[in-house]
């Protein structure tokens, strides 16, 4: 008799916890968000598969993904030009890291590099 395996998003499998899938926790983005200072935020530039094109990345954002794409539309409008919110990254067109990086000391965001 063959037993039926479950798998979790993991990759592990198991077969005989019954509470296998109760005990884990999803870590793809928490329901709440923290506060501006504990927010430890990266800012850097990217070129990778971009053909040359400079983008400015923030990343390290713990919360909702709205409040993801706030701080995103926040940053595209102070800098005036385009970008994205993707997998948990802000991608914004252009190299403005040094500003980036004043804005969100200036706005709170005090673990900011």
């Amino acid at each position: 008799m063959s037993k039926k395996h479950q798998s979790r998003p993991d990759g592990l499998a198991y077969s005989t916890n019954k509470d296998f899938f109760n005990d884990y926790e999803s870590q793809d983005t928490p329901g709440v968000t923290l506060p501006k200072p504990q927010q430890k935020l990266r800012v850097s530039l990217d070129t990778k598969q971009r053909a040359g094109k400079v983008v400015t990345l923030i990343s390290g954002f713990s919360g909702t993904a709205d409040d993801l794409e706030v701080l995103g539309k926040q940053l595209k409008t102070k800098c005036g030009t385009g970008g994205s919110v993707k997998d948990g990254f802000i991608m914004i067109q252009g190299d403005y890291k040094q500003k980036i990086i004043a804005w969100l000391l200036e706005w709170g965001y005090t673990n900011t590099k």
